[in-house]
């Protein structure tokens, strides 16, 4: 039980420091995340995944915009990177649930096992708006881990 809540609280400390990394401005788009996740994962092969993964970890770095960020998962849920919030990294998040009850890190890493990329959908409270609203991540696999990225809407 302390594993969960430890974990749990991790998740939490997230969505209250995400506005922090919020720009001013509109919120990104789908079409948005997709590029976004593209130049992520281009970065990522042309400089490899260590220079990568650090990348995607600065909080003011170029792979943060507006309330787009990068985040990436090992194949066992283990948060890699995460732009927004880097307090996650290195935690295993494969047991999180959203609203619903649905295990949203395990169907990423099934997306990209089976497809290579994809969409998942899942419900979360939005930070700014404190309302549960539907999440879209686009994701990319890149070698033995994701790359990914995702928006927010009604």
């Amino acid at each position: 039980m302390c594993f969960f809540i430890k974990h749990m609280f991790a998740v939490v400390a997230f969505f209250v420091m995400l506005p922090v990394a919020y720009a001013a401005g509109e919120s990104g788009t789908k079409e948005e995340a997709i590029a976004f996740v593209k130049k992520a994962v281009a970065f990522a092969q042309k400089n490899g995944k260590e220079k990568a993964i650090a990348e995607f970890n600065k909080p003011q770095g170029q792979f943060i915009d507006r309330d787009l960020y990068i985040g990436a998962l090992d194949f066992n849920g283990v948060m890699l990177a995460n732009g927004a919030n880097t307090k996650l990294v290195g935690k295993p998040l494969i047991d999180i649930k959203d609203t619903n009850g649905k295990f949203f890190v395990r169907e990423e890493i099934d997306v990209a096992k089976n497809k290579g990329s994809g969409w998942v959908e899942f419900q979360w409270i939005n930070p700014l708006s404190k309302s549960l609203e539907r999440r879209s991540v686009y994701l990319e696999r890149v070698d033995d881990y994701i790359i990914l990225s995702g928006v927010f809407s009604k």
